[in-house]
């Protein structure tokens, strides 16, 4: 692949063109980087102190008893946002995988079979949630099968 990159002043904002004759995965991994916006998440700690996530710190999203539950590496956040807000801040790296819950892609371990067609995906956090079947054909998608 050919690159080149043209430095001026009279450039504001990166800008990329892409001249192909056809839509390869490699051309698609390069839309996917280029078009992917890290819009930080606003989460609370506790009651008083207010956090900003990275959606890469990011590993699960789950709506319990009512409440938006952020979870990261080794913490759980609270968020006051709704699960559709968030999943529209966080971008492809994120699949819905039921009603309630909402996945990092990335920090995916392994995946076993359920109960009644369904799968149990384990995280590497050691988060585990079931992908409903709603959800299974386009999760089954992402992984080829």
């Amino acid at each position: 692949m050919k690159v080149s990159v043209d430095i001026s002043a009279e450039y504001k904002e990166p800008y990329a063109v892409i001249y192909t004759d056809k839509v390869t995965d490699e051309i698609r991994m390069i839309l996917d980087l280029f078009s992917s916006s890290e819009t930080p998440i606003t989460a609370l700690q506790n009651e008083e102190d207010i956090i900003v996530l990275q959606p890469k710190e990011i590993y699960m999203v789950r709506v319990e008893g009512g409440d938006t539950i952020i979870y990261g590496k080794n913490q759980k956040y609270r968020s006051r946002k709704r699960l559709y807000e968030i999943g529209r801040q966080l971008g492809k790296q994120f699949m819905q995988i039921s009603k309630s819950t909402l996945i990092n892609l990335s920090y995916m371990d392994s995946i076993e079979p359920g109960f009644s067609g369904t799968l149990l995906l384990k995280l590497k956090n050691g988060c585990e949630e079931y992908v409903s079947r709603t959800y299974l054909p386009e999760f089954k998608k992402y992984l080829g099968l």
